[in-house]
């Protein structure tokens, strides 16, 4: 069995610090999105750089790409098809942004339950130092914590830490 691939959106592939700019970073374009979770705004601007697409498609050969965002399935109405990726998994958080045990991000303990003892790379701009320690402590097979700038979303170096990782298991 593939090891999961856990993706968030906002951060790895939406760089949303970037959002301030005028215009889009190289590779990326802006769209303005109203996923059904975000009632609360009238839409949001993303930016989503194509490339990324390609990027994480050449890793199903090693992984099994899961979405692990806030967007939950709307992940698959709009930022997928965007990125020309297929419909995927998704994590149905049982709770979001609520109280996390010693110090973690709230969706580490969430990430062990869905991994269920199955190898994972979780890519999210929220890791830190705690939930390095949570999941070693906790989680018995090979795990990679992968924390991406917000400001520049996935590069380059990430996409070959995936590839090198996934080939070393």
């Amino acid at each position: 069995m593939k090891p999961l691939l856990l993706i968030d959106v906002d951060g790895p592939l939406n760089p949303y610090l970037a959002l301030s700019e005028p215009g889009a970073p190289d590779g990326y374009v802006r769209y303005r999105m109203r996923p059904s979770a975000w009632t609360e705004v009238q839409s949001l601007s993303v930016l989503l750089n194509p490339g990324h697409g390609e990027e994480l498609l050449a890793l199903t050969d090693r992984y099994e790409l899961v979405w692990s965002t806030t967007w939950k399935g709307d992940a698959n109405e709009w930022i997928g098809p965007r990125l020309g990726l297929p419909e995927l998994p998704y994590i149905d958080w049982p709770q979001m942004h609520g109280k996390a045990p010693r110090g973690t991000f709230w969706k580490t303990r969430y990430i062990l339950e869905y991994a269920a003892g199955r190898p994972f790379a979780w890519v999210d701009d929220d890791i830190a130092l705690y939930d390095h320690e949570w999941v070693e402590q906790r989680h018995l097979a090979a795990a990679l914590l992968l924390r991406i700038d917000p400001g520049t979303g996935l590069t380059r170096p990430d996409f070959d830490a995936l590839a090198d990782w996934a080939a070393a298991l």
